[in-house]
C-alpha cells in the first residue's frame, strides 16, 4: 500500500473509520475514498457494486458496522444481526468481484465463547457458546470472517481479518441507552456531577472484566496490518491488561469529578464475565498498543466535554 494507493474506508464516520482516517493521513496517504450513509447504503447490493465499480477501490477498510452496548443488543437484535451481515456480504463479494488488492475486515471480541480461557487465543473462536446478549451481533461476524476466509480459499482473495478489544475514544457515541459501557459511564457521572446527584447506578456487578482499547491505537494497527500482513489467520488487536468494571467506573467518576455514591445494580446482566485477548501473534508481528486506560479516559472525557456536552 503506497502513498497513491486508491482507499475506501467504509465507516468513515464511526469511531474506527473515523479514527483509520485520522492515522492514514497523518502518514500521508491523500486517496482515500469516503462516502457517508445517505450517499451509499451498504446493505444495498446494487449500490455497493456499482460503487466499487467505479470507484475501483486498492484497499478496503471494512470498519462499517452497527455497533452498540448491551442495552441496543437486546432491545434490536433483528437488526443488529441484519445489517452487519447485509453490509459485509456485498462488500467483500464486489471488492473481489472489483479487483481490489487487499479487504480488511473488523471482527468483534464479542464473537468469542462467553466461557473462554483467559488470555482469548484466535483459535477459541467457535470452541463454546456465545454470549446470548450479544450473540446476534456476534453471529454475524462470524460469518464476515468465515466469508473472507472461504474467498481467500476459493478465489484467492487477499481478504484479513482482525479482532479489536472494547474500543473507545473520541468520536464514541455517547448516547447513554446504545453506547458502549465507556461513554455512557462519562455521560452518566459528568451528567450527574452536574446535577448533584447523590449516586449513579451501573448496570451488573462491577465483577465483568474488559480489554479496553483506544480507537487511535487500533487505528495505528489495522493501518500498519494493512501495510504488512497478509495471512489467513485472524489477529487480535488488544493492550494485554484487562480492567474490572467497578474499577473502570471509579476510574471514570474521579477523571469526571462526580463525588458521589457508586451502586451496582447486580440484577442486570454482566455479559461475559471476562474478555482478555491474547496478543501474542500480534506482538510477533511487531506492533504493540501505546496509549495507557487512565491516559485513553481522560483524553476522551476532555473531548466528550468540548464536544458533546
Amino acid at each position: 500500500m503506497d502513498q497513491n494507493s486508491r482507499i475506501y474506508v467504509a465507516g468513515h464516520q464511526g469511531l474506527v473509520g473515523t479514527a483509520i482516517c485520522r492515522r492514514l493521513r497523518k502518514l500521508g496517504y491523500t486517496s482515500l475514498i469516503l462516502r457517508t450513509r445517505d450517499q451509499l447504503d451498504l446493505r444495498n447490493r446494487a449500490q455497493v457494486d456499482q460503487f466499487i465499480h467505479t470507484e475501483r477501490p486498492d484497499y478496503v477498510f471494512l470498519a462499517a458496522a452497527k455497533v452498540g452496548g448491551i442495552h441496543a443488543n437486546q432491545n434490536f437484535p433483528a437488526e443488529f444481526i441484519f445489517d452487519n451481515l447485509s453490509i459485509q456480504t456485498n462488500l467483500i463479494d464486489a471488492s473481489w468481484r472489483g479487483g481490489v488488492r487487499k479487504l480488511q475486515f473488523f471482527g468483534s471480541s464479542c464473537m468469542y465463547p462467553k466461557q473462554a480461557p483467559q488470555p482469548i487465543r484466535e483459535d477459541h473462536l467457535l470452541s463454546g457458546e456465545l454470549e446470548s446478549t450479544s450473540a446476534p451481533y456476534a453471529m454475524a461476524k462470524i460469518a464476515g470472517i468465515t466469508m473472507a476466509e472461504a474467498y481467500r480459499r476459493q478465489y484467492g482473495f487477499c481478504a484479513t481479518s482482525i479482532v479489536p478489544a472494547n474500543l473507545y475514544g473520541p468520536g464514541d457515541n455517547f448516547d447513554v441507552e446504545k453506547s458502549h459501557v465507556v461513554p455512557a459511564l462519562i455521560r452518566r457521572f459528568h451528567e450527574a456531577k452536574i446535577a448533584g446527584t447523590p449516586r449513579v447506578e451501573v448496570w451488573g456487578s462491577g465483577g465483568a472484566r474488559r480489554e479496553f482499547l483506544h480507537v487511535d491505537d487500533l487505528a495505528g494497527a489495522a493501518v500498519f496490518l494493512m501495510q504488512t500482513y497478509d495471512g489467513a489467520d485472524l489477529v487480535n488487536i488488544g493492550t494485554g491488561t484487562d480492567t474490572g468494571i467497578g474499577e473502570l467506573a471509579s476510574m471514570i467518576a474521579d477523571i469526571t469529578g462526580y463525588g458521589g455514591e457508586i451502586l451496582f445494580d447486580a440484577a442486570k446482566p454482566d455479559g461475559t464475565p471476562g474478555r482478555l485477548l491474547d496478543i501474542t501473534r500480534l506482538t510477533s508481528l511487531g506492533w504493540r498498543s501505546g496509549i495507557p486506560v487512565r491516559e485513553g479516559l481522560q483524553q476522551t472525557y476532555e473531548w466528550f466535554v468540548q464536544t458533546l456536552a
